[in-house]
């Protein structure tokens, strides 16, 4: 299992007119997680484009447990849980307040894509051997 922290702090213009952030951030807050992630493993989505892939969010999932305000620090884990196969790799992010109160949760699914062919790809080899070691058998 592969697992990230990445904090964020909430300003203004996240917010409603309520001061808690709408609903629709929290995709960007679960893309903040993935693309630090990702970073953390070695890469970064730059390196993986210039590789010839892309990875188009296919899916997502989001569950709103308590609402996060204006000002609030917020930490967004994000979780491999399995070792990607094929074409697909699955992201799951929990967010959590600086009370470590469990504020929402996400699951994002995105494809392998070949930039020219815009079809499905494998993970790219060099991606599969930094993450192999967080998946020992």
């Amino acid at each position: 299992m592969f697992v990230t922290e990445t904090q964020i702090r909430i300003h203004y213009a996240l917010t409603d007119q309520m001061g808690v952030v709408y609903y629709g951030h929290y995709a960007q807050f679960y893309e903040i997680g993935r693309t630090e992630a990702i970073r953390q493993i070695g890469f970064t989505y730059k390196e993986i484009e210039a590789m010839g892939i892309i990875m188009p969010v296919v899916e997502i999932h989001s569950r709103f447990l308590r609402p996060a305000r204006y000002d609030d620090l917020i930490t967004v884990k994000t979780t491999l849980k399995e070792m990607p196969t094929h074409h697909k790799i699955v992201f799951h992010a929990e967010i959590y307040n600086e009370q470590d109160e469990l504020l929402n949760t996400g699951v994002v699914t995105l494809f392998f894509v070949d930039a020219k062919t815009m079809k499905r790809t494998a993970m790219p080899p060099a991606l599969k051997e930094k993450l192999s070691g967080y998946f020992a058998d």
